[in-house]
């Protein structure tokens, strides 16, 4: 099955400035080509005009001598904020959690040093589909070639070793050094980050930002991207296969994967669900792209960690329909999914494969999904069987008076706080496994209610994500649930949150040591250096900003601290330090390590 990358779309903000709209169009600003002073007819003026009017007015920055003129012109355009970071890790991963709701996100920082740091959350980036804009302060151009050994690079005259490493982790790469090209080479860079939802490298160097040239003498005219479109004929033909196939199935089925949002599919595939009857479910990376109180929603189909009596249904089906699908190790739970390819119809962003029969290329997803809605005939058998086995979930043991707290008894509390104004980013590892069950409310639109990094798991991204998300949308208040190994990665732009007034509920789980790790394979290096994570929190504070500590270890004190941080504190941001056991897992994380640890260990294949 296939196993390529994943994928993701955008919510749409409210000012409906986007990078990626439904519509498949760059919105439009406000400018439209008018003449600017000779002043201002700068490169660094040109980007920043750029990138607000794809829908970036907060970019995420790292100083260093290389950018600093460039940062100049950025913060000089009125309606772009600069979020100055603590680091190019977290300016990458907050980059990152700022696209995923406003369709793009763009870091700032120097060459070489910066950008050999910011590259890991720019892979992250492309394995997730996300459309980032990661622009580097390059060397002076009178350096290029001169055989010169600069500062910030690995000690060679040859400047060229930064964009190499770019090359296998974005979809464009534009080094500007020379002015006559640059307006060419931005607009290309930006526009297909947009097209292609990846990540671009945009390098300039450091002397160009300030100069005045006749390219830029006028307001950038707004983009207008051409959706892409379906071939009809084979539109017709995979719908008229797929309906043949599915109609004659008894009891068929439907899977969303994460790939629908880059396709922009989740309607089109909630209304084929309605037309046909089939029950559905969800894979872990497409948990938030459709809806959970719809009454055919089964849960997450994860294998042998799915939510109870989904993966029996699923599996047992004669036929099965998986649109935007990743099956790679995690999600297949050690490749262990109990599916056959001659049951499955893969739905891809632009392509359809039929059980092992015929395959459809340039047919998108959504139209598709759409035709497919008109042609079958209603079948909710698999629903029915999903109903009568159906038994609802069990509420934790109720804990004794001031008992040590499990975390099934935290999440219950976490379940009550969700509403249409919360959004979830969840961290690598057991809050994975975790925040799966939870049920996201009435209410959410599709895009803007929860966020995990399944593909990469790189453990740290959520702190960056959680700074870039809430930065994004202001008025939902973002709940972070975090891991005590994950946030020693990346604690620093907790700062940065605190500078920017951000409002986030943070769930610092304090089990000792990195728990997923353990579960797959433990060892002596899997344990941490524990850290008074309250107090490092208030240090950081240091009185400046708007925050707001707790520390629990049992029921009582949890309550307690949630009522405070949603009621007298719910302006603030709130970090909350959660002690539990240091065995203290989900049943899920359980299984899935035991699982992936097979896989991972299986002997190499005889030569």
């Amino acid at each position: 099955m296939d196993t390529n990358i994943g994928s993701v779309d955008a919510c749409k903000p409210e000012n409906g400035n986007l990078g990626c709209p439904p519509s498949g169009e760059v919105s439009s600003m406000q400018s439209s080509g008018a003449a600017v002073s000779s002043s201002e007819a700068t490169l660094g003026r040109h980007l920043a005009r750029r990138l607000v009017q794809v829908g970036v007015t907060d970019v995420f920055t790292v100083p260093g001598d290389f950018n600093l003129t460039l940062l100049d012109h950025l913060i000089a355009e009125p309606q772009l904020r600069n979020v100055g970071c603590c680091n190019e890790l977290n300016a990458g991963y907050a980059a990152d959690g700022y696209a995923r709701c406003r369709g793009v996100g763009a870091c700032v920082v120097t060459f070489c040093v910066g950008g050999l740091s910011v590259i890991n959350a720019i892979a992250g980036a492309y394995s997730e589909n996300l459309p980032l804009i990661c622009i580097v302060g390059g060397p002076n151009t009178n350096d290029f070639g001169t055989n010169r050994i600069l500062h910030h690079t690995i000690g060679l005259p040859d400047f060229s070793q930064e964009l190499r490493c770019f090359q296998t982790v974005t979809c464009y790469q534009a080094v500007v050094n020379n002015l006559e090209d640059a307006h060419e080479m931005i607009d290309t860079a930006i526009s297909t980050c947009l097209k292609e939802s990846k990540p671009v490298y945009i390098s300039i160097s450091c002397n160009l930002p300030g100069i005045p040239h006749p390219t830029f003498s006028r307001e950038p005219v707004p983009f207008s991207i051409s959706p892409k479109l379906s071939n009809q004929m084979g539109l017709e033909a995979a719908v008229e296969a797929a309906a043949e196939f599915l109609n004659k199935a008894v009891k068929p089925v439907m899977v969303g994967g994460p790939k629908l949002r880059v396709a922009k599919a989740s309607e089109a595939f909630v209304e084929l669900a309605d037309a046909c009857g089939y029950p559905y479910a969800v894979m872990p990376s497409a948990k938030g792209q459709l809806p959970e109180d719809h009454p055919h929603f089964m849960g997450t189909f994860w294998g042998a960690v799915s939510t109870a009596f989904c993966a029996e249904i699923v599996e047992s089906a004669d036929a099965y329909l998986f649109a935007g699908p990743i099956f790679n190790d995690y999600s297949s739970v050690g490749y262990s999914l109990l599916l056959k390819k001659e049951k499955a119809i893969i739905v891809q962003p632009e392509r359809v494969v039929i059980s092992n029969g015929p395959a459809f290329g340039c047919v998108l997803m959504k139209d598709f999904l759409k035709g497919l809605a008109k042609r079958l005939k209603k079948n909710s058998t698999a629903y029915e069987n999903y109903y009568r086995i159906f038994v609802p979930d069990g509420q934790p043991v109720k804990a004794e008076p001031r008992e040590p707290l499990r975390v099934n008894v935290l999440f219950k509390h976490i379940q009550q706080m969700l509403s249409s104004e919360t959004a979830v980013i969840a961290e690598t590892g057991d809050s994975w496994f975790n925040c799966q069950k939870l049920k996201l409310p009435k209410g959410c639109g599709y895009f803007d209610r929860y966020e995990f990094q399944m593909q990469y798991g790189s453990i740290g991204w959520s702190v960056g994500a959680t700074l870039g998300y809430a930065q994004a949308v202001p008025e939902k208040r973002v709940i972070s649930c975090i891991g005590d190994g994950s946030f020693q990665v990346t604690v620093q732009d907790v700062s940065t949150m605190m500078r920017n007034d951000q409002k986030s509920i943070i769930f610092l789980i304090n089990n000792g040591g990195y728990t997923i790790e353990v579960e797959i394979h433990d060892g002596p290096y899997n344990v941490i250096k524990n850290w008074n994570y309250t107090a490092l929190v208030d240090a950081i504070h240091n009185g400046e900003g708007n925050c707001w500590t707790a520390k629990v270890t049992c029921e009582e004190e949890l309550i307690e601290a949630i009522q405070t941080a949603t009621g007298d504190k719910k302006d603030c941001l709130c970090f909350i330090e959660v002690i539990v056991h240091k065995d203290d897992t989900s049943k899920e994380l359980l299984e899935w390590g035991s699982r992936v640890c097979a896989a991972n260990s299986r002997p190499p294949n005889p030569q």
